[in-house]
């Protein structure tokens, strides 16, 4: 079906005229005959290029159309409407009034188009300036760039300085050429309520990755909190069901900006890139999706009273892989599997599990306890192997939310040198003692072999300087012998 195209006004106007006028072009009258045809047409109803009703013109309006027409080199041209010589100049919003509005703006930036024109009638009130109408006063603000600015919902300075950010630098549209060259993050909060097992309601978010060149869902699951034990759950799934990208886009978020989150993302060779603050604009594909899950997934859901977490996850991953992966980007005109599967893709394989586990921790160093070889790790002990007994600090890696999986590694290198588990005092208490193993032998002690090297060398010096003993021997029968 043929997109219907929107033909502007000035060419409708100049297309009416010239089929009115254009028989007299391609057929002059005789002379003394112009009147009598511009009467006949005069006489017709024609119909209006922009209302579509029924209108007549003018003996004078032809004629002043007709001579035009003739006397240019582009008839159609010349018959279109003429731009105002004061367009754009705004006379009715005298200077004073000009002023009143740039002030209002200024200390108001959030009022409206009529509350600006109630306000500067109050202003100009009892003096000389006459009010401009609010189509006026509406139209002024507009040109000029002084539209509405929403109070940000924060008023702080990171906010403010992004609102200004926003109206003072141009925003553009973008998308990346290779599939998983770039990959978009966000936690989604519900607009319903789920039912937990303890009985209790409470508001679930939507973690979701989506390809940017694709818009192909890479993960989407519901979770009942937002931190970086959550993102890493999810972001390990994505990678495993679809490869690793080259980078990753996300807001923010503690949850984002979290040691193990950052760190990860570096272990694996994933570039982060994060918006700016307060702009969730720079993440749009992202939150045009969320109107989508919204509009549809949680529509189709009203009528489910008692709504669980399961049930929320269950039906959002049908959802997602039947319907919107399988039906046509208004964007894109293809779907978001199509895309992705034409390519070209930058995409590489992903580690297995436990790689994944072990590439979202922190890196941290303790000082070990020579008593007993043990450290202590967010309130708890952990043992050191005894092979390591001689080191004065160790180096610990683990995740926050995982005290189960902690690795003891080479401080220079990375390199995992052993696990490390909690202690067990317990077993400690019933277990054997093992010996030692001896690390590099040491030079066995010998008896002390009289003065030492240090003290013979500053006795030498200082009975070098011929100067007596600086202290005087008492009398006495030890001392004389």
């Amino acid at each position: 079906m043929p997109i219907p195209i929107e033909v502007p006004q000035r060419e409708r106007w100049a297309r009416v005229r010239f089929a009115i006028i254009g028989p007299l072009l391609a057929a002059p009258p005789p002379d003394g005959d112009l009147q009598a045809a511009l009467a006949t047409l005069a006489a017709k109803t024609w119909r209006h290029p922009v209302t579509g009703l029924d209108v007549r013109f003018g003996v004078s309006t032809l004629e002043r159309w007709y001579y035009a027409a003739r006397a240019a080199a582009d008839p159609v041209a010349v018959l279109r409407n003429r731009v105002r010589a004061d367009r754009g100049a705004f006379p009715s919003v005298l200077p004073a009034a000009r002023e009143a509005l740039q002030a209002q703006y200024r200390d108001h930036p959030g009022w409206t188009a009529q509350l600006h024109r109630d306000n500067l009638a109050a202003t100009l009130a009892g003096t000389a300036t006459p009010v401009p109408s609010y189509p006026s006063v509406r139209r002024y603000l507009k040109a000029h760039g002084m539209v509405r600015r929403a109070t940000p919902k924060r008023d702080t300075a990171g906010a403010l300085a992004a609102r200004d950010r926003l109206e003072q630098r141009e925003v553009r549209s973008f998308e990346v050429e290779y599939v998983s060259a770039l990959w978009h993050l966000d936690f989604h909060h519900g607009s319903r309520k789920v039912l937990t097992p303890s009985g209790t309601w409470l508001t679930p978010l939507l973690f979701g990755v989506i390809d940017d060149r694709s818009r192909l869902v890479c993960h989407l699951q519901w979770y009942t909190n937002e931190t970086a034990e959550v993102l890493v759950h999810g972001l390990s799934q994505a990678f495993m069901k679809r490869g690793l990208p080259r980078a990753l886009m996300t807001d923010n978020g503690a949850a984002m900006l979290a040691e193990e989150t950052v760190a990860g993302l570096a272990r694996l060779g994933v570039l982060h890139q994060t918006t700016l603050p307060y702009s969730p604009y720079q993440n749009a594909k992202q939150e045009a999706f969320w109107g989508r899950v919204e509009g549809r997934l949680m529509a189709m859901l009203e009528g489910e009273p008692g709504l669980t977490l399961d049930t929320l996850n269950r039906a959002t991953q049908a959802w997602v892989e039947q319907e919107y992966h399988r039906s046509t980007h208004s964007e894109l005109a293809t779907t978001p599997l199509a895309r992705y599967l034409e390519g070209p893709t930058v995409a590489r394989p992903c580690p297995d599990a436990a790689a994944l586990r072990a590439a979202f921790r922190i890196e941290v160093a303790r000082r070990q306890r020579r008593a007993d070889g043990t450290v202590s790790l967010a309130g708890i002990r952990l043992e050191i192997p005894a092979r390591y007994r001689a080191l004065e600090t160790v180096h610990l890696r683990y995740a926050r939310w995982d005290l189960a999986h902690v690795d003891l590694v080479d401080p220079h290198s990375g390199a995992i040198l052993s696990p490390v588990r909690p202690l067990d005092k317990a077993a400690n208490a019933g277990e054997a003692r093992r010996a030692l193993v001896p690390g590099a032998p040491l030079p066995q002690p010998s008896a002390p072999g009289g003065i030492a090297p240090l003290l013979r060398q500053l006795l030498e010096t200082h009975a070098a300087t011929g100067l007596p003993p600086a202290y005087l021997p008492l009398n006495t029968a030890e001392d004389i012998r």
